[in-house]
């Protein structure tokens, strides 16, 4: 038998968005619940990186702030207005602009819809084994293991 054949080419918006909006454990995951991601790169059976079009509602934050030891991840504004949130301070983006979050520095990122607007945007990011993340703000840390997040309290225990 051989695999299904992907694509060639989709409409990013004919994606089915993902089912599960969150990998994170609660308390945490019903806060991305204003957030749609439609994993394009998936689609194509892409392994080396991941693409997703994504919606943020207003009032709703695109993840927890986090930083990534290995991942190297990148966002293109195309609708709406949003707030970056780095260890640099807040800056507001509009379409056509993007950001870059190199791996290994500890600058966490996150971006926060405050209008009334959707946002939509892309984001790309690699799928380094061994990744793990690291949020400032939450009891909360991650391990990439087996190809699946794996999340603990800062302390190490699991949840």
């Amino acid at each position: 038998m051989s695999a299904p054949k992907s694509p060639v080419a989709v409409r990013a918006e004919e994606v089915a968005p993902r089912t599960k909006p969150s990998n994170y454990p609660e308390p945490f995951a019903s806060r991305m619940s204003g957030r749609e991601k439609r994993q394009l790169g998936d689609v194509f059976g892409l392994n080396n990186f991941g693409v997703n079009l994504t919606r943020l509602a207003p009032n709703f934050v695109s993840a927890l702030r986090h930083s990534h030891t290995k991942q190297d991840e990148f966002i293109y504004i195309l609708s709406g207005h949003p707030t970056l949130r780095t260890d640099e301070g807040e800056t507001p983006l509009s379409p056509g602009m993007c950001a870059g979050f190199k791996a290994g520095t500890g600058n966490a990122h996150q971006l926060v819809n405050n209008t009334a607007e959707t946002v939509v945007y892309l984001e790309v990011g690699d799928r380094t084994p061994g990744d793990q993340g690291a949020y400032p703000d939450d009891d909360i840390q991650a391990e990439l293991k087996d190809g699946k997040w794996q999340f603990m309290h800062k302390d190490g225990t699991p949840y």
